[in-house]
């Protein structure tokens, strides 16, 4: 809205509507259910949040999800709206859509897209009578700017509906109101754009201001969209190789907008929604008006993905969705995963497997699984049946002088010999030169992803070597910008840190020397890369942490 819009509005609260002496007042209800199903009873294990950050003033409106819990998930989302007009000199609003009621959201009109153009709604459906009066954004583009921040939800209970409503945004659960100026929210912040930032402190939450855990939480980061949202008939279009990934894709005949991976733990997708704009037909309207958007989800682990195909009011599935959730479920489309011997699903992210349960050419980068007691992440697929997997906590008290001997003290005696048997040789030493800290450039973010090594350090980088050493090591400087950023091991900063360290910590060791006696580190709970740690630093909040090279056969 802009300044002169604003100018124009003069409000008046009457029986708890929106009735505008002048002009027209624009607003984006919050009325949202979100669904969380789970595949076993072993509670706080799978977790899901639909956020919405509102903001009337700005019109601002990121609706997105975040999975807490410890177990991957699939998650679909879908919009309704509701308007209601009352002309002067009438007493009644009238709604936009006939049999429509605004206290009533089962009534609202499912928001359904073109087939080919996702900011155009369908026409010949009743949501096409709103593209006169409301524009909606969809997705998150801001050209070089890397993906937003967000601030994660304190309420991890499994069964509780309730969403991360900020703002002037309501959980519809705990606030039925439908008047336009009731506030209802259930988390911190104001709903504006980028009111969370990298820069933003800690927030804490020990008074007990918000429902959940009475914690102090670090603010994390979101998903970078790898493409921007689409139909699905967009979506066929594309090359198989292409259609999985960190982006929305909407069935137009249901208005489901499905993410089209799988959501990780600690992972957030990207907007679906990034704003919510009236037009200038709707300010012209003589008079006041109503405008509401409903978001309901549902989130399931990948077993019971098959929910997603059940019979829908709003008509038949797109011919092309069972298809679309097999390549969720496989990370993949259109490949033969059906070799004898080999599992046709990887196991449950928290559960405890042995390595011929794993079919690692289905990971996705960024998968953590369990493995014979050990709790590891999968960073990239190397090709040639290799791929590079890195252990997902550091071991603590380890300084960069002894991190060689305490890595092969784990790989010799703390890795069981099912694991051993497939690690592949790599280099029996590295050459790993040296950069200051003081000579990277980065992108990406801050401190992310170097973008000017050259040398013995840009090439010091670890793959399969045939004749070297079955070993662990330590990542190299390289290796981690390798596999750091958008559908890589490393997403952002955030999956970059170690689990369960306090606010503010969390430090591992790369093998990279910086300016003598430093190092290189992914530092301070941040995921940032710093050449400044000292070579003897040696505490509980972090340390080394060993990667390995694991072979399987391929197709």
């Amino acid at each position: 809205m802009n300044k002169e819009q604003k100018r124009k509005l003069g409000v008046l609260a009457v029986l708890g509507l929106a009735l505008l002496v002048s002009g027209t007042f624009a607003f984006t209800a919050f009325n949202q259910q979100a669904i969380n199903d789970r595949l076993r009873d072993n509670v706080g294990t799978v977790g899901g949040r639909v956020h919405d950050y509102y903001n009337r003033d700005t019109e601002n409106k990121d609706v997105f999800v975040e999975n807490y819990g410890e177990e991957e998930i699939m998650v679909r989302i879908r919009l309704s709206e509701f308007m209601g007009i009352r002309e002067r000199g009438t007493t009644d609003f009238e709604p936009l859509v006939d049999e429509t009621i605004r206290n009533q959201v089962d009534t609202w009109t499912t928001w359904k897209p073109d087939a080919d153009n996702i900011n155009q709604r369908q026409t010949g459906t009743d949501s096409a009578f709103f593209n006169d009066y409301s524009n909606l954004t969809f997705g998150w583009d801001r050209g070089e700017e890397f993906a937003p921040w967000y601030l994660p939800t304190f309420n991890h209970v499994e069964n509780d509906p309730r969403t991360a409503a900020s703002g002037h945004a309501r959980d519809y659960f705990t606030s039925d109101a439908t008047d336009g100026v009731t506030n209802g929210a259930t988390h911190p912040g104001d709903g504006t754009d980028a009111y969370w930032t990298e820069d933003s402190p800690p927030y804490d939450n020990s008074a007990g201001d918000w429902f959940g855990s009475q914690v102090t939480h670090e603010v994390a980061q979101h998903l970078q969209q790898e493409r921007s949202p689409m139909t699905m008939e967009q979506w066929e279009k594309l090359e198989n190789n292409e259609k999985i990934g960190d982006f929305w894709v909407v069935d137009h005949q249901t208005g489901w907008a499905y993410w089209a991976s799988k959501l990780q733990p600690e992972e957030t997708t990207s907007y679906l929604l990034d704003a919510a704009q009236m037009t200038e037909m709707a300010h012209d309207i003589r008079g006041s008006y109503y405008y509401g958007i409903h978001v309901s989800s549902h989130l399931v682990s990948p077993e019971n993905s098959n929910d997603f195909l059940g019979n829908d009011d709003e008509g038949e599935h797109h011919e092309h969705l069972a298809d679309f959730l097999q390549g969720i479920r496989n990370n993949a489309m259109d490949q033969d995963w059906g070799l004898p011997g080999l599992p046709t699903e990887n196991p449950p992210s928290n559960v405890n497997s042995s390595p011929g349960d794993f079919n690692f050419g289905l990971m996705e980068p960024g998968r953590l699984f369990i493995m014979d007691g050990q709790q590891f992440r999968y960073l990239e697929n190397q090709g040639g049946g290799n791929h590079l997997i890195i252990r997902e906590d550091a071991f603590r008290f380890v300084s960069f002088s002894n991190q060689n001997t305490r890595i092969n003290t784990w790989y010799n005696t703390e890795l069981t010999q099912a694991i051993r048997d497939i690690v592949q040789p790599v280099a029996s030493s590295f050459t790993t030169g040296s950069v200051a800290d003081g000579n990277v450039q980065f992108t990406g973010g801050t401190r992310f992803r170097p973008s000017n090594l050259s040398g013995a350090v840009a090439a010091d980088q670890t793959w399969h070597v045939p004749g070297g050493t079955k070993r662990a090591f330590a990542l190299s400087l390289a290796d981690i910008t390798r596999v750091s950023g958008v559908g890589r091991g490393f997403a952002n900063h955030a999956q970059r840190n170690i689990p369960n360290s306090p606010a503010g910590q969390g430090w591992w060791l790369s093998r990279t020397p910086g300016s003598s006696p430093s190092n290189w580190v992914v530092a301070n709970g941040n995921g940032q890369l710093w050449g400044v740690n000292g070579a003897t630093t040696n505490n509980g909040s972090g340390g080394a942490r060993p990667a390995l090279i694991i072979w399987q056969r391929e197709a």
